[in-house]
């Protein structure tokens, strides 16, 4: 039986990897199947790991229209087992829909990579449908961590190294491993573009809104106190 099933996590758990993982097994065992993604970090019509692993893939738009997909490929004598779905959250509704559809009447595995919450903690309309529809909704194993070591749950987004709640739901920022390291920002010149990022906190920082570059800019500064200032005294958690 066919099955969609949605591997969900935050960012740095791996869910590009394991696509591509995926993707050469059933290729091994005879399987053919097509790579689907949207807004990968290395640009268009890729599928993109941080590991360096990466592949072409046919690049999901708003008028993509998956049954269209699959059906023009079998009519054409191409052999289409499953689908691999990379950026996930970034798809309509509808198209989750279509890819259920693809499941239940034509017989072909789905398998769906995707982040559940954007930077304001609030589900992508994408995702939303998927936990909705999916036979199975796995969380990956693999946990990303927060800057302090803890397990990260949240995606943040920074602004020059200072985390924002508040903007359009879908921008593309820096996701490399350095802008998640505790070094400062570089400084901005006087009327060039601010740097958007990304990087993974825990619950507890995520609150507090400190990213790294804010606990650097702590660390930097004497402490007289014993215990752990709250986020409230770095001018940046405004």
């Amino acid at each position: 039986m066919a099955e969609l099933i949605f591997f969900s996590g935050t960012m740095d758990c791996g869910k590009s990897t394991l696509a591509l993982q995926m993707d050469y097994n059933h290729r091994a065992r005879g399987r053919g199947g097509v790579r689907f993604s949207c807004n990968d970090r290395a640009g268009g019509s890729v599928i993109s790991s941080r590991l360096g692993l990466q592949t072409d893939a046919v690049e999901v738009i708003d008028t993509t229209d998956f049954w269209d997909e699959v059906v023009r490929r079998r009519t054409t004598g191409l052999t289409v087992d499953y689908l691999i779905c990379d950026e996930a959250q970034f798809y309509s509704p509808e198209q989750v829909e279509q890819l259920a559809r693809v499941v239940d009447e034509i017989g072909v595995d789905v398998f769906a990579f995707g982040i559940t919450s954007d930077f304001r903690t609030r589900l992508f309309p994408g995702s939303q449908r998927f936990v909705e529809l999916a036979d199975r909704v796995q969380v990956l194993q693999v946990e990303a961590l927060c800057w302090c070591g803890r397990r990260a749950t949240h995606n943040a987004r920074t602004v020059d190294g200072i985390m924002v709640v508040e903007g359009e739901q879908v921008v593309v920022g820096d996701v490399a491993m350095e802008a998640g390291r505790a070094e400062a920002a570089p400084a901005q010149a006087e009327g060039s573009h601010p740097v958007v990022g990304y990087e993974t906190l825990c619950r507890r920082h995520y609150m507090r809104r400190v990213t790294a570059h804010g606990a650097n800019l702590m660390a930097s500064r004497d402490q007289l106190l014993p215990f752990d200032v709250d986020a409230c005294l770095w001018r940046g958690a405004s």
